[in-house]
């Protein structure tokens, strides 16, 4: 199956982490203003071959675009409220794992957006990474052994998992 063929993952925010998104939105947005006059004030400063500030202010600009774009397209997709229940782990849910044969070696994560990090103790996984496509659409007691980036193979047993509660 190819990636064109899969649908991608739903991202599942709480109200209050689509506001402060939007908010964040509406800064960078308001932002361009000020962006575009720092880089023309350092364009008047001379030769832009040897002008430090002015490569800068215009990687600057580049980053806060690149934002722009991903919290709008963020925003635009994401579903607001409580991840529905789950008969498989799915992002927006909290699960526990134990690595290898040993239960008593688990970790409990949230699979979810990065950008709901701010807004628990919880560590998150993305559903993009080695462990979180691992475990994608598995079953309480279900097995799965995935390639860590440092190449080593590693078994993880989904003990349980439940929606996200925020």
């Amino acid at each position: 199956m190819s990636t064109t063929d899969r649908e991608a993952p739903t991202t599942w925010l709480s109200q209050d982490a689509y506001d402060r998104l939007q908010a964040e939105l509406n800064e960078l947005i308001a932002g361009r203003t000020a962006m575009a006059a720092e880089i023309n004030a350092r364009r008047e400063e001379g030769d832009l071959r040897e002008n430090g500030g002015y490569h800068a202010a215009r990687e600057e600009q580049g980053k806060q675009e690149a934002r722009i774009r991903y919290l709008q397209e963020l925003l635009r997709t994401a579903k607001v409220g409580e991840a529905p229940d789950a008969d498989s782990v799915a992002p927006g849910t909290v699960v526990t794992i134990h690595f290898d044969d040993d239960p008593a070696d688990t970790e409990t994560f949230l699979l979810g957006s990065r950008e709901i990090s701010s807004t628990t103790e919880l560590t998150v996984y993305s559903p993009e990474s080695a462990l979180g496509q691992a475990i994608l659409g598995s079953r309480q007691g279900q097995a799965v052994t995935y390639t860590a980036p440092s190449g080593a193979d590693i078994k993880v047993t989904v003990d349980k998992f439940e929606p996200f509660a925020g």
